[in-house]
């Protein structure tokens, strides 16, 4: 039988990223995600609703991340779901988080315009620049070949 398991989300982080090494030298970071849902009702009134989503990221992904983003910033998060179980009898939790395996930074750190020329509202930061403090901009290989339609992002 056939599987397949992906998720596709836009959103905001609910906090800063906070990057840790496991002990082979592996960056990850875990962040969380506020993504927004508008319908109507049944009386025809608008209900907004938000779903936070625990990721993992891993690697590279994880140190771009946290590098160029905050608290509030908007992401795109492509990757999988996993059930995480921990606890033994009755105590026995389990929660349900996506590992992240790309991501489209879809706004800036720090001021509404860089050095680097991006100004946040944009797909990606420019190839090849450098920022005032010295940092790349990360690899093209950190995108979609496409950004998102404006009808497609949900807040």
């Amino acid at each position: 039988m056939a599987s397949f398991n992906k998720v596709v989300l836009v959103g905001n982080l609910t906090r800063d990223p906070e990057l840790r090494h496991i002990p082979s030298g592996m960056a990850v970071t875990d962040i969380g995600l506020a993504v927004n849902d508008r319908r109507r009702s049944a009386s025809g009134e608008w209900i907004d609703e938000v779903t936070f989503v625990d990721i993992t990221l891993w690697g590279r992904t994880a140190e771009v991340v946290c590098e160029y983003m905050t608290k509030g910033s908007p992401l795109l998060v492509e990757g999988r779901l996993k059930l995480d179980t921990w606890g033994e009898g009755e105590q026995k939790r389990s929660k349900l988080k996506v590992i992240g395996e790309r991501v489209v930074l879809l706004g800036s750190k720090g001021s509404s315009k860089g050095s680097d020329g991006y100004d946040g509202g944009g797909y990606a930061p420019r190839q090849n620049t450098r920022s005032s403090a010295g940092h790349s901009a990360p690899s093209q290989q950190d995108y979609y070949d496409t950004p998102p339609d404006d009808d497609e992002v949900p807040f």
